[in-house]
């Protein structure tokens, strides 16, 4: 099983940036990573993903062009650079695990999440 956990997470105005990561132990370069994000009072969802092998990405429409996802395995480490931030952006952000080495935007393939840092973007 994988552990998780974020950093790098703060408060920034509007137009700024901030690059989450994420660090985890146990198998690691085997399955595809996500981030994902819950703003107060609402659900749970998906920002980004990447596959196994850090070849393949996939992104929701509101950060695409915005955020970039990566990750180095020597380090077992995610990354999600986040560029021009907007006050909508403001959330807790979320790695998390996939079961499947190939990209996978389906919540349901996530099983493993850390414990959350939070992004404040003020006006």
């Amino acid at each position: 099983q994988v552990y998780l956990e974020e950093s790098g997470g703060g408060s920034v105005q509007a137009g700024g940036s901030l690059r989450l990561s994420c660090t985890a132990s146990g198998p690691f370069s085997y399955y595809g990573m996500g981030w994902f994000r819950q703003a107060a009072g609402k659900g749970r969802e998906f920002v980004a993903v990447i596959n196994a092998n850090g070849q393949d990405t996939y992104y929701r429409d509101a950060v695409e062009g915005r955020f970039t996802i990566s990750r180095n395995n020597l380090n077992a480490t995610l990354y999600l650079q986040m560029n021009n931030l907007i006050p909508e952006d403001t959330a807790v952000y979320y790695c998390a695990a996939s079961t499947k080495s190939y990209n996978s935007a389906n919540m349901n393939d996530f099983v493993t999440y850390g414990p959350g840092t939070q992004v404040t973007v003020t006006k």
